[in-house]
């Protein structure tokens, strides 16, 4: 079935987690564990992603700090400098982790160097997709997105997903008047996550929404309105 581009869509068996954002990076994470969990493999190869926030050193070791008692073999893939065979590296994955930051830089480099196809042949191949923030919002066809300024549509996401999806949707007061306008004049309709939670997805068909903390949601944001949707508490 051709998507949106005119790409023919394979049955794909791996899983997406689109975070809104929250206490992440922490070892006491339950959503950063349930990434883990869904791996399937008993010591997953993880990739930390940090393009988003320039490769910045602090990130990538935050990254390792969280990750340090997991029993996962953990690794990032840097691109800025002179990376050496990125895609290749990103490919031999069990799971991609990609950090916040600015959505438009992070899909631009991952263009670039091979990136977004390399993310969607673990994808493909039954591998686990992740992240918060930018690293959510690059999955979808659409988002929301302060990578210019004032918060504002992006229009380029890599389509893994269908629709659009706005992260932050308690954390940041202009989150929520800015995706529902943006849908009520012609943004894809789609989904809305509060800090703290994910939307889950099996190949492209939404599995469940979890959360980390009482009382966060997602929501299905149309141009007739929102939707509470609620989060199974992990």
């Amino acid at each position: 079935m051709p998507g949106r581009h005119g790409v023919i869509l394979r049955r794909v068996s791996g899983h997406i987690l689109a975070i809104g954002g929250g206490g992440i990076l922490d070892p006491s994470s339950p959503l950063e564990r349930h990434v883990l969990e869904l791996a399937g493999v008993s010591k997953p190869r993880v990739c930390f992603l940090a393009t988003a926030v320039g490769d910045h050193a602090e990130r990538v070791l935050s990254f390792y700090q969280a990750f340090s008692e997991s029993g996962c073999e953990l690794t990032h893939v840097e691109l800025f400098g002179m990376p050496d065979k990125p895609g290749d590296r990103v490919r031999a994955q069990d799971v991609i982790y990609v950090s916040g930051g600015n959505t438009a830089n992070l899909l631009a480099l991952w263009r670039v160097h091979g990136i977004d196809s390399a993310v969607r042949d673990v994808w493909e191949a039954g591998g686990v997709l992740a992240g918060w923030s930018a690293g959510a919002n690059c999955w979808f066809e659409d988002s929301v997105t302060d990578s210019f300024g004032p918060l504002r549509g992006l229009g380029d996401g890599l389509d893994l997903l269908p629709g659009s999806f706005c992260p932050h949707y308690d954390g940041e007061v202009l989150r929520r008047p800015t995706y529902r306008r943006l849908v009520k004049e012609g943004m894809p309709p789609g989904h809305a996550a509060d800090d703290d939670v994910a939307f889950v997805y099996s190949g492209s068909e939404l599995l469940e929404i979890v959360t980390q903390r009482e009382g966060a949601r997602g929501y299905r944001v149309t141009a007739e309105g929102e939707e509470p949707l609620e989060a199974r508490l992990l």
